[in-house]
């Protein structure tokens, strides 16, 4: 059976509230339930999806031996609000254009230094010059 698409992502972080708060706020995923584990952390999600799980970095967690994420891949829209948003809240943001692929292509970085690549149809990026 082939895969069918990406279930969720687990970053470890330094902060872990950090993190959940530029999830929440910055990107607009929702705070959401997650299973009792022995460790704090938060689940966020799209829709009744939790796509990125959170766990704060403790040396005796699981994982420790993992190697770090290059960047995290959304689908998104509202380009200009988010443009917006970023630079109100003082966040560095690179943006690219996809040749043949019609994206507009947003960097951001994490509390943790995971680039966030967000991807928005080139038509919204129309008038927005790349870096």
């Amino acid at each position: 059976m082939p895969l069918k698409n990406l279930n969720h992502l687990l970053i470890r972080a330094r902060d872990v509230d950090a993190t959940r708060d530029f999830y929440r706020d910055v990107l607009g995923l929702a705070e959401g339930e997650r299973p009792p584990f022995p460790f704090k952390g938060y689940w966020m999600y799209i829709g009744n999806q939790a796509v990125v799980h959170l766990a704060e970095r403790a040396p005796d967690n699981i994982g420790d031996q993992t190697g770090a994420i290059d960047h995290v891949a959304f689908e998104a829209t509202g380009l200009t609000d988010m443009l917006a948003r970023l630079e109100t809240l003082g966040i560095p943001a690179h943006n690219r254009k996809v040749p043949g692929q019609g994206l507009h292509q947003v960097f951001v970085s994490d509390p943790n230094g995971v680039m966030i690549e967000l991807n928005y149809a080139a038509a919204e990026g129309e008038g927005i010059d790349a870096d």
